[in-house]
């Protein structure tokens, strides 16, 4: 299978959140993962993307949400990138802690680390934050 490289500018808002789950499942399905493992790739992406939007641009008309897609026969790997202040990763509550389980904030990204088979957050070129999140595919 012939597998393209995509890369799209959203808009900071919660229908990109919508159209970029659905674009990376599909990817995923002709990729050749499993409908779990899609699905679970796209509940990754969703939380990205959420991060993204929510506490990264800040639902700003004026920035986008970068999402980039590379498939390669052995991994699907999605790059986000926001255009926000950008955010010390460091510096985020350990979510296993007592006082964080319940709290949102860092849950989305330990499914995300559960799901994902790599996790990557560096300050984006040119501003803002971008998540590099891979799934290696079963050979």
């Amino acid at each position: 299978q012939n597998m393209e490289k995509e890369q799209l500018t959203l808009e900071s808002n919660l229908q990109s959140v919508d159209q970029a789950e659905s674009i990376v499942v599909r990817a995923a399905q002709q990729a050749g993962v499993t409908e779990d493992d899609a699905q679970q790739i796209g509940m990754a992406v969703r939380e990205v993307m959420v991060n993204a939007v929510v506490h990264g641009n800040r639902y700003n008309k004026n920035k986008r949400v970068h999402l980039d897609i590379d498939p390669s026969p052995s991994s699907l790997t999605v790059t986000i990138g926001d255009e926000g202040a950008g955010f010390d990763f460091n510096s985020l509550p350990d979510p296993l802690s007592p006082e964080n389980l319940l709290r949102q904030h860092g849950r989305g990204l330990l499914l995300v680390r559960a799901f994902m088979d790599n996790f990557e957050v560096q300050p984006r070129p040119g501003g803002g934050t971008e998540v590099r999140i891979v799934k290696n595919l079963a050979q």
